[in-house]
């Protein structure tokens, strides 16, 4: 029995251990003829799965050169059209490629912007080029969009009654306040001796027509002519408010020795705006001006004053200066500095900010009075200045530069009349 047994165990063994040995060669097998057939290494019999999926790619190899194409297309670049011919506009070729493109593309640039004015400046080498297009900001008012108003008139001659006939046929571009009225008047000043004639009076807004004529009779005799007249011809725009204050929106003057190129002739003019009397300067106030066009904000900035009259401070010196903002002829907001005391030429260097739309800008102005608090209660003006659009001399000339230059600091010495 026992013989059995052992003879058993022995032969079960032998056969488990060629058991282990046969799997273990058939899974060398298995292996060995599975990396012959690259399955592991052919993406095209992998099955598909989630990183792996059917769609195939035909990929074809060829041999002529592919030429590289701007995704992106500009548009062409036009420089404006030269209206001066000064020595940098001629030469404005010179000063880069822009210099290649031909007239008829400046014309067409000019026709397809529609732009009016056309400003010639010297190119300076930068990164950016910007093609001639025409912007509508609408937000901040320049000095070259400042629009003077316009007279529309005509001459004619009677050289039987000797009469100069001017016809006022209409006017434009008046900024004024609704509800004003307004007339036109004619002077003609022949040595000492003035003649005046004026229109009737209308309701101003942006174009008035009158279609009236201001007659001045002229003294010439059979023959002789306007031009043998030493005289000058002015004519004036007035405004009156319900005030019935009068002031002058803009004058033009011409020599009579012109009236014969004028007659029989449409005539367009920009009335100028009225001159300062010119008078002794009571001293001089040095201002600086800023405009924020995000803000609407007007920044004044009184700094200092000097050669104030010095007649009008020996009892007591007591300097401050009032400010005022104007719309038109309406008075918008006041402020005043502190007083400096016992100094001839005082230092405030105070900041004045003031609420100003940017729409407003061309009809505002501000005006600037220095006082002197002689006694108390009692303050005496030393000289006085106005700044605007509508004004003249550095008034006008400080406004413009602020409007040319929004957010910079502008200043100027301004004179100061009594």
């Amino acid at each position: 029995m026992s013989a059995t047994v052992l003879l058993g165990a022995t032969l079960g063994t032998v056969s488990g251990v060629l058991t282990l040995c046969g799997l273990s060669l058939l899974c060398k097998s298995f292996k060995k003829g599975k990396l012959e057939r690259g399955d592991d290494t052919d993406p095209e019999k992998a099955k598909p799965s989630i990183l792996h999926t059917l769609t195939q790619f035909s990929v074809q190899k060829l041999t002529e050169p592919i030429q590289p194409q701007a995704s992106l297309k500009f548009p062409k670049i036009y420089w404006p059209k030269p209206s001066i011919p000064s020595q940098e506009v001629i030469n404005y070729k010179d000063h880069g490629a822009a210099g290649d493109t031909s007239a008829a593309e400046l014309d067409t640039c000019n026709q397809a912007t529609g732009c009016d004015e056309v400003f010639s400046l010297p190119r300076q080498a930068s990164a950016d080029e910007t093609p001639c297009v025409s912007e509508q900001t609408g937000v901040m008012t320049t000095s070259n969009s400042v629009l003077y108003p316009k007279l529309h008139f005509s001459i004619s001659l009677h050289k039987e009654s000797g009469d100069l006939h001017i016809n006022i046929v209409e006017a434009e571009n008046i900024l004024v306040d609704s509800g004003c009225e307004g007339y036109l008047s004619g002077c003609v000043r022949i040595s000492e001796e003035q003649k005046h004639a004026q229109t009737a009076v209308h309701k101003l807004a942006a174009r008035v027509q009158w279609g009236e004529e201001l007659v001045f009779a002229l003294p010439l005799d059979g023959t002789q002519e306007p031009g043998g007249l030493d005289g000058e011809v002015a004519l004036s725009l007035h405004c009156c408010d319900r005030f019935s204050h009068n002031s002058t929106l803009g004058t033009m003057r011409f020599k009579l020795a012109d009236v014969s190129m004028m007659l029989d002739a449409d005539c367009w003019v920009d009335l100028q705006p009225p001159k300062q009397e010119v008078t002794s300067s009571a001293g001089e106030l040095l201002l600086s001006l800023s405009y924020l066009p995000a803000a609407n904000r007007l920044g004044v900035v009184v700094m200092k004053a000097r050669g104030l009259l010095s007649d009008k401070l020996k009892d007591n010196i007591d300097l401050s200066v009032k400010l005022t903002l104007k719309h038109q002829n309406t008075k918008l907001k006041k402020k005043q500095t502190r007083r400096v005391k016992h100094k001839i030429n005082p230092v405030w260097n105070e900041m004045m900010m003031l609420e100003l739309p940017s729409e407003l800008l061309p009809k505002s102005s501000i005006e600037l009075e220095v006082l002197n608090l002689a006694s108390p209660g009692t303050l005496l003006p030393l000289g006085h200045c106005t700044l605007g659009i509508h004004t003249s001399g550095t008034g006008l000339q400080h406004w413009k530069q602020m409007l040319d230059n929004p957010r910079k600091q502008i200043a100027m010495w301004h004179p100061l009349y009594a």
